[in-house]
């Protein structure tokens, strides 16, 4: 494994486990990512309940995006600064009570207000579990293995999210996929408290770049905002929001050269391993949410699934990547060195997008879904593990808090404009072929096969990427 910490960890107190705490960090991290992924399936039921309109839906998910991905950066920053376990403890608290605000309400603006909110509390969180992470387990072994296990849960997280969703709301109603979270953010914050090793951090006087967080946070919401909405204005319109995110982002960075003690420290991006690993994860997650989004519309607009069937229809992957995450990754990683098992993986999920690019208007799941979804759940398991490692290596212990912000931000940017330019771009197509006279189902799948035909070239540029920028990382 790649992955190495300049200093141990602070000796922990007699209560504490590392191996209990890593599995804290990750019951915190599954309910943001649940979270992510639960509502896809239940939006009809939130619709027709609440009475949105198609493009005001659009915004239970895009609330919780924009300050989930905007607070990623300023929120690992602060848990340097003021304590990670702190940073952890209050995020959880916000995501737990926003959760409860989200399955009772009963309007529009309610729901909405309360989903920016849990965008909050999942920042917080979740900024700061990596660089917990690395201090908990500095020898390289079983580092491999908690990162590991804390990949496998993000990783299943996902697709369990789909299915918990279709259950949930058709077994009982939409509210419960918010509502599940109380009892499990409620144990995780007590253990937290109990169970993480308490830090300090550096202060807030050595560091606190409030203009500098100012611009960064504008910059980074505005990004989010920009990509997740791109489909519903006017094409001048973005441009010129990309424009004001463009000066936004170049006024932090020379905020931050000339700044006695910036938020974001630029040697950061001088580590080929971390700048390098970001990049590749924006293409490679662009990818997995794309086809976890425009897979599942295949399944229910041109094969005819319902929604517990839809969910049901991915479980497969949360099993494959759990068994593979857990069972052989640390080992393989050990063996082969984070970049060959990285590169081995991404030819898999680029094989699995090639595959789903034919899926036909007549297909079948066996057939058309099912050799493809195992394909990419093997490449993202192989895959994942070892491009947090060479993330993570690339940053100093005192920037570990900054650097996991940073991976889970690129992890939000890929995934925002994974949905947002595959889904635009299926549409699109499928509109075109409609006004060619061709039928409805026929027309949905080839928007839907352009879709995976763009993912195809976006995981193709994934593996490039990584073969030439982390090829200095190879191992073994």
């Amino acid at each position: 494994m790649t992955v190495t910490a300049q200093s141990p960890a602070r000796a922990p107190h007699r209560t504490y486990s590392r191996w209990t705490a890593l599995v804290v960090l990750c019951a915190g991290t599954l309910m943001t990512i649940l979270d992510g992924n639960i509502v896809t399936v239940a939006m009809p039921a939130v619709q027709s309940d609440l009475g949105f309109t198609g493009p005001r839906l659009a915004w239970v998910v895009n609330a919780y995006l924009i300050p989930f991905g905007g607070l990623l950066l300023l929120a690992g920053r602060l848990g340097d600064l003021v304590g990670r376990k702190r940073m952890f403890v209050a995020g959880l608290a916000v995501f737990t009570v926003a959760s409860v605000l989200c399955g009772t309400a009963t309007g529009q603006g309610t729901l909405i207000a309360a989903r920016a909110l849990q965008g909050v509390g999942g920042a917080m969180t979740s900024a700061v579990v990596l660089g917990m992470l690395v201090s908990l387990f500095p020898e390289p072994r079983a580092q491999a293995r908690a990162i590991a296990v804390f990949s496998a849960v993000g990783a299943a997280g996902g697709a369990l999210g789909t299915f918990l969703g279709g259950a949930l709301t058709q077994a009982l109603t939409w509210h419960w996929i918010f509502l599940i979270n109380l009892p499990i953010g409620l144990v995780a914050l007590l253990a937290a408290v109990r169970v993480l090793a308490p830090e300090d951090g550096e202060g807030l006087g050595r560091g606190a770049d409030y203009p500098g967080a100012a611009l960064v946070t504008g910059a980074l919401m505005l990004t989010v905002y920009v990509i997740v909405g791109s489909g519903d204005r006017a094409p001048i319109t973005t441009l010129l929001l990309a424009a004001v995110s463009l000066a936004l982002f170049t006024a932090f960075t020379v905020r931050q050269a000339r700044a006695a003690r910036p938020l974001l420290r630029l040697r950061l991006f001088g580590s080929r391993l971390l700048s390098g690993a970001n990049a590749v994860q924006i293409l490679m997650i662009a990818t997995m949410y794309g086809f976890q989004f425009i897979g599942a519309l295949y399944l229910q607009r041109v094969l005819g699934f319902g929604e517990l069937l839809t969910g049901t229809a991915f479980l497969p992957a949360p099993v494959v990547i759990g068994v593979l995450m857990l069972g052989l990754s640390a080992r393989t990683i050990g063996r082969f060195g984070a970049y060959r098992v990285l590169l081995a993986g991404l030819v898999l999920v680029l094989a699995g997008m090639a595959l789903l690019s034919r899926a036909p208007a007549d297909g079948s799941y066996l057939a058309d879904v099912l050799p493809a979804l195992l394909l990419l759940a093997t490449g993202f398991a192989a895959a994942m593990p070892a491009l947090t490692g060479l993330a993570m290596a690339g940053a100093r212990e005192e920037d570990a808090g900054l650097a996991s912000g940073l991976f889970n931000t690129t992890q939000v940017v890929g995934g925002s404009l994974g949905l947002a330019v595959l889904s635009v771009l299926a549409a699109s197509r499928t509109e075109g072929v409609l006004a060619r006279g061709a039928e409805l189902v026929p027309a949905t799948a080839e928007g839907y096969r352009l879709a995976f035909g763009v993912g195809t070239g976006i995981a193709a540029g994934a593996l490039v990427l990584a073969a030439v920028v982390l090829r200095t990382a190879r191992r073994g």
